[in-house]
């Protein structure tokens, strides 16, 4: 097929799956925990839905790997622990199946091979310990007096990370009660807690002996403070919470904080049939995504990423900005730009709102990849439009307010990203518990200020950004990709970010990724990297290439090289094909936490070659 018409047949399934609206509904799909999660919260709570619950057990139990576990992603050789710990109460839980049955066996084996629960990731011991299923342990205490702190204060929840911070508020009320609650429904997982001293990592001598040591000092002084000031603090993170529940109900758009916040109301003495919890449950439900061969909870639905990253594709792929389908695009998301400040305002408190979020749900969390792939979405429409073109310069305003102080962009908001925290000994710890600056981030933001902003390496933010990308890039030429699977990912997004900006293609930091890109390119055209990558800090090649890493790697070389160069053609005709296995369709290229939480965009076998392609086109008249 030539390139021509593989751009109009995609153009033209994109047009025929348009929402009325202008969006594209597409599925965010995370790990089973979401579905376990919601089984596990409708038992406890003895909420009526079992159609509901049927299928989503059907769901888990056919990912069930044939020696028992469940795994994160395909190449995952020896299971996921969590996922296994996860799937295993929920199915237990739903009472479709019994600790006797021969797969529920299996996984028992699985679990005690791999230490039992104690080994299990501190979320999933959270709610274990909810259920009472786990001891919550008597030392694990979150001073409260922390949410009362001014925010120029060391330890205020505003120095933690916006994703860790809308998490941590309702997991410290409910770990601080020690709150439990159980139904007839909830399983005895007792048989799965190994005999032998639980590792207490609060009390480890290691630990004792470490920099975390002055930080554990720190909250051990917040703990003393006079017992109505831990009262207060109780109020705060009940107003924290309800301050920041989105229209649809949900705590900032996400299913997992939403599920935590029912149980901290509950532990703070709410009634289960409480309007607030009631409208939390229906915020959790809104957020299913059904089709033909899906059901599934998305964490947060994609669909103001999914419509901005097509409109813009489609448009780099020929079609006109005035042309129905991009119209409608792009009104959908110039309804979609957030009008309300969020907690993004604390460290930017002379910023006026202008952002944009992930979710058609979210209102008040935009964040910086979402605001850079909207703005250029609206960009030609900014050139002629009043309504675009101010959409276009409170983006700008906000985007630029939102860069860190050591020159690169982090994913929410700046300044959470003081660096002591991640020494605080809690699984993901450096991943998560901080927003500090990415290259993935900071790199997409340089492409779209240089390709559509007209910026140069000689404007102040753009010369503080190239500095900190050239400081961090890794000893083998790539960059680390901190939203996206992985390597690959990085690189794509810094190299084509520098090059909008002028730095030149010879530049010996560009010429080192190169190699290092090139490198990795596979006999069939492609480009394959594992999951595992984010979880051993290096690259790691799958044994298969996928769609959208592919689309990365030659939207990189598009930006590097003049000529058509056999390595470009080969990826190309691997973007072309017409079929390709479940393996390389379903692979998950993005990361929401490493070893945890990995994604599989419904929507990035279409975004990412058809923009590819379209700049293939661009650059070769074809």
């Amino acid at each position: 097929m030539e390139i021509n018409a593989a751009l109009r047949k995609k153009i033209s399934e994109l047009q025929s799956i348009q929402r009325p609206n202008g969006s594209w509904d597409f599925c965010f799909e995370g790990p089973l925990m979401t579905d376990c999660l919601l089984i596990t919260t409708w038992r406890t709570l003895n909420l009526k839905d079992e159609a509901l619950i049927q299928k989503l057990v059907v769901r888990i139990a056919e990912k069930q790997q044939p020696n028992g576990y469940w795994k994160l992603y395909d190449d995952q050789e020896e299971g996921s622990l969590d996922a296994t710990i996860q799937a295993y109460n929920a199915l237990l839980f739903s009472g479709q199946y019994k600790q006797s049955d021969e797969r529920m066996k299996k996984a028992e084996a699985y679990i005690l091979a791999k230490g039992g629960l104690k080994r299990a990731h501190f979320m999933t011991k959270f709610m274990l310990a909810l259920y009472g299923q786990y001891r919550w342990p008597l030392f694990l205490y979150f001073p409260m007096p922390m949410l009362v702190l001014p925010t120029y204060a060391p330890f205020n929840v505003y120095e933690f990370s916006n994703y860790a911070r809308i998490h941590f508020v309702p997991m410290m009320v409910c770990a601080n009660k020690k709150f439990t609650i159980t139904s007839k429904w909830t399983p005895d997982l007792s048989y799965l807690n190994k005999k032998g001293r639980e590792m207490d990592r609060f009390q480890e001598t290691e630990y004792a002996r470490s920099p975390i040591r002055t930080v554990l000092q720190s909250l051990k002084q917040l703990a003393s403070v006079p017992y109505h000031i831990h009262q207060q603090g109780y109020q705060i993170a009940e107003r924290f919470m309800l301050e920041r529940l989105e229209p649809n109900g949900t705590l900032y758009s996400y299913a997992s904080c939403s599920f935590y916040m029912i149980y901290a109301l509950l532990a703070l003495g709410y009634e289960k049939k409480s309007p607030v919890i009631t409208r939390l449950l229906s915020g959790i439900k809104s957020l299913f995504y059904y089709d033909k061969t899906t059901i599934h909870l998305q964490n947060s639905p994609s669909t103001v990423w999914d419509t901005a990253l097509l409109s813009y594709a489609l448009q780099e792929a020929g079609v006109l900005a005035e042309e129905p389908m991009i119209k409608k695009a792009t009104t959908y998301l110039l309804w979609k730009q957030q009008k309300e400040y969020g907690d993004w305002k604390v460290h930017s408190p002379n910023t006026a709102p202008g952002g944009w979020g992930f979710s058609d749900v979210n209102t008040r969390v935009p964040d910086v990849d979402d605001t850079t792939v909207a703005m250029r979405a609206i960009h030609r429409r900014a050139l002629y439009s009043p309504p675009f073109r101010d959409a276009w310069q409170k983006g700008m305003n906000w985007l630029l307010a939102m860069q860190n102080d050591d020159g690169g962009w982090a994913s929410f908001e700046k300044g959470a990203n003081s660096k002591w925290l991640k020494l605080i000994p809690l699984d993901n710890a450096e991943d998560a518990i901080i927003d500090e600056s990415s290259a993935d981030l900071t790199g997409r933001a340089l492409e779209m200020l240089g390709k559509h902003g007209g910026f140069t390496s000689k404007h102040p933010s753009v010369k503080r950004a190239i500095t900190w990308l050239l400081q961090n890039q890794e000893k083998d030429g790539s960059w680390y990709g901190r939203w996206g699977v992985c390597y690959v990912y990085g690189t794509w997004a810094v190299v084509t970010g520098l090059r909008a900006v002028g730095v030149p293609a010879t530049h010996p930091s560009l010429q080192k990724a190169m190699t290092w890109l090139l490198a990795k390119q596979r006999d069939n055209g492609g480009w394959g990297e594992s999951c595992r990558s984010c979880e051993v800090k290096r690259f790691v090649p799958l044994a298969f290439s996928t769609p959208s890493q592919t689309a990365w790697a030659i939207d990189t070389l598009l930006v590097m090289e003049q000529e058509k160069e056999e390595h470009v053609t080969k990826g190309i005709r691997y973007l072309m094909k017409e079929n390709y296995s479940s393996k390389e369709w379903e692979y998950p290229t993005g990361i929401g936490l490493p070893r945890q939480f990995y994604t599989y965009y419904h929507s990035y076998n279409y975004i990412f070659p058809l923009l590819a392609l379209g700049h293939y086109q661009q650059k070769y008249n074809m």
